[in-house]
C-alpha cells in the first residue's frame, strides 16, 4: 500500500529521584508517567466542558478527521475550543489540581479543516505537568465553565487547589 505510515516512535520520561527505587524494587519505577495529566476540551459555543481521553495523542473525537494547519484561515467558519491539561497531584491532605493549561483550537467539519499549534500544545502539556496555571488567555466565559467543571468533578480537590488557580478562574 502506497498509504502505509512508519510506526510512531513511543516516547518514555524517566525522573531520576533521590532514590529511584524509594525501597521498591521493579520495572517502571521513577518514571514519570501521563496517567495524572487529562485532556479536558471546553466547546466555547456549548459553553460545556468534557473530557476526551483521545486528546493524549490527538485522537480525541474533536480532532479525528480533521486535517491541522498553523493557518487560522483554513478553518475559518469553524468551532472554537480549548483544550485545558489539567494535572492531578497529591498533598499531605489528598489530591488537587496542580497543572492547568489551556490551548486553542479551532475545527470546521464542514471542511475537515483545523487550527492548532502542535508545539503548543506539547509545551502546556508540559508545563501543565510541571505544575503550571497557564489560563489567563482564556475568554471569561470559557473560565467560567473551566471552573465549574473542575468544581462539580470534585470540590475538595478545587478547594486544595492553588489559590492561583481559583484566583485565575473567577471572573
Amino acid at each position: 500500500m502506497a498509504n502505509e505510515e512508519t510506526p510512531k516512535q513511543k516516547i518514555g520520561f524517566t525522573i531520576i529521584k533521590n532514590d529511584p527505587t524509594d525501597g521498591h524494587k521493579g520495572f517502571g519505577i521513577g518514571s514519570l508517567s501521563l496517567e495524572n495529566v487529562s485532556p479536558v476540551f471546553i466547546d466555547i459555543q456549548e459553553k460545556r466542558a468534557f473530557i476526551d481521553i483521545g486528546a493524549m495523542h490527538a485522537k480525541s473525537d474533536v480532532e479525528r478527521g480533521i486535517k491541522f494547519t498553523t493557518n487560522r484561515e483554513d478553518s475559518e467558519g469553524g468551532k472554537p475550543y480549548w483544550l485545558v491539561w489539567v494535572t492531578i497531584d497529591f498533598k499531605e491532605e489528598g489530591p488537587y489540581f496542580a497543572g492547568v493549561t489551556a490551548c486553542e483550537m479551532v475545527v470546521n467539519r464542514e471542511k475537515r479543516r483545523g487550527y492548532k499549534i502542535l508545539a503548543d500544545h506539547v509545551n502546556k502539556m508540559d508545563k501543565s505537568m510541571k505544575r503550571r496555571i497557564i489560563v489567563d488567555h482564556m475568554d471569561d466565559e470559557s473560565k467560567r465553565v473551566l471552573a465549574e467543571f473542575l468544581q462539580s468533578h470534585n470540590l475538595e480537590m478545587w478547594e486544595r487547589s492553588d489559590e492561583q488557580l481559583r484566583n485565575d478562574l473567577t471572573v
